[in-house]
């Protein structure tokens, strides 16, 4: 898709974003189903039916992300009728994209964008993240990144990447994605890091938060293609990283290879986290 086409299409998503008089963000679903270009809402409805249902099953409160409501619209000669519609969050969006007609190009470029705005949402909403050290988010990330990546591999071997061999193929093809090219070693080296050092260990909290994004954005397309066979996962896995350092470069972002390496390890800040706690 040409990247004028991208951009019109973001500016759509955020074009019917409206605003309540609290100051709450919500999009409305007729409207959101014209954007995805959905012919009839009725043929929209059962994407948000799915929606509904993966909320739930992620423990978020339904009602929280979607409201029934009732809106007039004017149907001629000044007369009104009511109409359901729905109140979607920011995250009720993204769950629709994750569950809409995947040939569907704006709904693929939907999945993207609103993962990552969801994603940031989050980060901006803790106000505790955001008072955090770049040293404690990196902690932050990394661990959470750590428990992203047993779900991955979980996903990864439900789809047949079996062996340690076949995972570490697996993650190459992530890194590759995300790296423009580069894989697992290529970006060791480019750290200057000694062998026995891993590489996220040695990343700055906005080049580990691009991988958490590519983590668990792959773990969620293993699970929603219901991708079968090495090959396949491998390559979903690459799309993925790809998908992401595309997003990144429509933000204006810097590309994650070209991020600084911080000067300490993980294991470095942790340790020293150890030793002011038994001063205390």
């Amino acid at each position: 898709m040409p990247k004028k086409d991208i951009s019109q299409q973001h500016a759509g998503f955020e074009d019917i974003r409206q605003v309540d008089e609290a100051g709450n963000e919500f999009w409305s679903a007729r409207q959101l189903s014209k954007v995805l270009e959905y012919s009839e809402y009725r043929h929209f409805l059962p994407v948000i039916g799915r929606a509904r249902e993966a909320c739930q099953n992620s423990h978020h409160p339904v009602t929280n992300h979607f409201e029934d409501v009732l809106d007039m619209v004017e149907i001629g000669s000044g007369a009104q009728r009511k109409i359901d519609d729905v109140r979607l969050s920011r995250y009720a969006c993204y769950l629709i994209v994750q569950n809409g007609d995947p040939s569907k190009p704006v709904i693929a470029n939907g999945q993207t964008y609103f993962a990552l705005q969801t994603r940031r949402q989050e980060l901006e909403d803790s106000a505790k993240f955001a008072q955090l050290s770049e040293d404690e988010k990196r902690l932050a990330i990394r661990n959470e990144l750590a428990e992203h990546n047993k779900h991955l591999a979980a996903a990864a071997k439900d789809a047949g990447v079996e062996t340690p061999l076949d995972y570490a193929i697996f993650q190459d093809h992530g890194y590759k994605g995300l790296y423009g090219g580069l894989g697992a070693k290529d970006i060791h080296a480019r750290k200057g890091l000694k062998k026995n050092q891993k590489i996220l260990d040695h990343m700055g909290s906005t080049e580990l938060a691009a991988n958490l994004f590519r983590a668990t954005q792959a773990e969620e397309k293993l699970k929603r293609d219901q991708v079968q066979g090495k090959r396949q996962a491998n390559q979903t896995h690459f799309e993925v990283g790809k998908k992401v350092r595309q997003t990144i470069a429509e933000l204006g972002g810097t590309m994650p290879e070209a991020l600084p390496t911080p000067e300490q390890s993980i294991k470095q800040i942790e340790s020293s986290q150890k030793k002011l706690e038994k001063k205390k």
